[in-house]
């Protein structure tokens, strides 16, 4: 184990496979108060790092539903160490709501020593500088579900009731085979590790791929919270996953149809900007030491593709359903116009 990646607890062990830590806090922030913590306008801040594709579900999630200025956000910087991710794009690398510069404080303060991992995306409790929960796939829901009132007047309904058995078991699928398939890969301890888990990956892209070739989206004919799931890996696929993970049977760019769809999705408001490319390379290549020990970051590959045209809109489909697209970026949140994919040339 490498202390750079202590603090997600992803690494190397030989002669196994990777299995990944779930024991996230169950704490809920919902209308009913049944943890004690209500629905508050103002009251959480939500801890992400653009690097991560867990915490950018969190943030895609955040924007189409318009709780920018419900739920303000704090964003780390794309490395860490074996400690915490830590504030160090804020002024004097502390963050400047809650006032510290580790997101370990913040899990220390309800949770003296917590010895899981310190992940992103987190909800802190701002008036005590303490964390309420890490469950990311919760997290995202509850934002749909619980933060109703608050959504922006258009927002779309990423988890309609009459699909979310369906949305469900998508995601259950892509999660074990895609998201965390991987990981599986990369981070495998031996050579029969990898290819259980290479063999999933790309059986599991080849029924993805059958299913979208006559859908515009992956459950109804809407975005829902199995199309963010999805998309915040292949976002990362060609950047990261391809080379440094080993998931190498294809590129994203050399499977059409899930590459007309995630570019169908980048495209589209609240997706695509919230992809930070430079951030993300610089994570997986720098933190990763047992796969990378030089951390090295490679100059490509070229993304200017994603803003390439994608025909989707042929298969119909209604982004939004009966709401409307997302408005501009929130002030302060934009990523930097030389860390998008029109910038990212090779």
């Amino acid at each position: 184990m490498t202390d750079e990646n202590s603090t997600t607890g992803a690494y190397v062990t030989p002669g196994t496979e990777f299995t990944r830590d779930q024991r996230y806090i169950a704490t809920r922030i919902t209308a009913d108060r049944r943890d004690g913590f209500p629905i508050e306008p103002g009251r959480y801040r939500l801890v992400v790092s653009r690097a991560c594709p867990w915490a950018n579900r969190a943030v895609i999630v955040r924007r189409l539903l318009g709780l920018e200025d419900a739920i303000s956000m704090g964003i780390c910087g794309p490395t860490h160490d074996r400690r915490s991710w830590t504030f160090d794009l804020d002024p004097g690398g502390v963050d400047p709501v809650l006032g510290i510069e580790r997101l370990q404080d913040a899990y220390f303060a309800r949770f003296p020593g917590y010895e899981r991992g310190i992940t992103v995306p987190a909800m802190v409790d701002v008036s005590s500088g303490k964390v309420v929960t890490n469950d990311y796939a919760q997290m995202t829901l509850d934002l749909s579900t619980q933060w109703r009132e608050l959504h922006r007047q258009g927002a779309p309904d990423l988890y309609p009731e009459h699909l979310r058995d369906e949305i469900d078991a998508v995601a259950l699928a892509v999660f074990r085979d895609v998201n965390n398939g991987v990981y599986r890969c990369g981070f495998a301890g031996s050579q029969a590790a990898y290819g259980r888990a290479y063999d999933r990956l790309f059986a599991r892209l080849d029924w993805l791929t059958e299913r979208l070739s006559t859908q515009r989206y992956l459950v109804g004919d809407t975005i829902t919270e199995a199309d963010v799931r999805l998309f915040t890996t292949l976002a990362r696929f060609d950047a990261v996953y391809h080379g440094h993970f080993k998931c190498n049977r294809s590129k994203l760019a050399e499977m059409p149809v899930l590459w007309a769809y995630a570019r169908d999705l980048f495209q589209t408001p609240g997706f695509g900007d919230t992809i930070d490319f430079d951030h993300i390379k610089r994570h997986y290549y720098a933190v990763h030491t047992d796969v990378n020990p030089t951390r090295i970051v490679p100059k490509g590959p070229d993304l200017t593709g994603w803003r390439t045209p994608h025909g989707r809109e042929e298969l119909g489909g209604r982004p939004f359903g009966d709401g409307t697209p997302p408005g501009p970026v929130h002030p302060g949140e934009e990523v930097p116009a030389e860390h998008t994919a029109g910038a990212m040339a090779g």
